[in-house]
């Protein structure tokens, strides 16, 4: 079996987003459901995977980050309203025998990301 995997790059400081708050919703027919809450450690990567095993599956997901959050506990200098805050990625897991690795590359004024394995 895959499994789902993230983790924060700091843009700004060059350094892992230590302490981001993720959230993962898989997007059913009948909405979004949260499936897990987690925080990023001092490498910026969730503790465990975020999906693995039997949890592992084939669908429609979101990845939430509290990007806004992270920049001001950091003591980021930015606006209010905050141009990024939550940041969400949207992604599709086709084949849940392979690892998905979703990072999210960010500073307060821009974030990119990609799959890696």
């Amino acid at each position: 079996m895959g499994k789902l995997s993230t983790h924060v790059l700091d843009t700004t400081a060059g350094k892992p987003g230590a302490g981001v708050k993720v959230a993962l919703y898989e997007i059913l027919p009948q909405g979004r459901v949260l499936v897990k809450n987690d925080v990023t450690n001092s490498d910026g990567r969730c503790n465990t995977p975020l999906l693995e095993g039997a949890a592992m599956r084939t669908g429609k997901f979101e990845l939430v980050f509290d990007a806004g959050d992270y920049f001001a506990a950091q003591g980021a200098s930015v606006p209010e309203p905050r141009f990024i805050d939550q940041v969400t990625i949207a992604f599709g897991i086709a084949d849940a025998g392979q690892n998905y690795h979703v990072p999210l590359v960010v500073s307060p004024w821009a974030y990119s990301t990609y799959r890696g394995s």
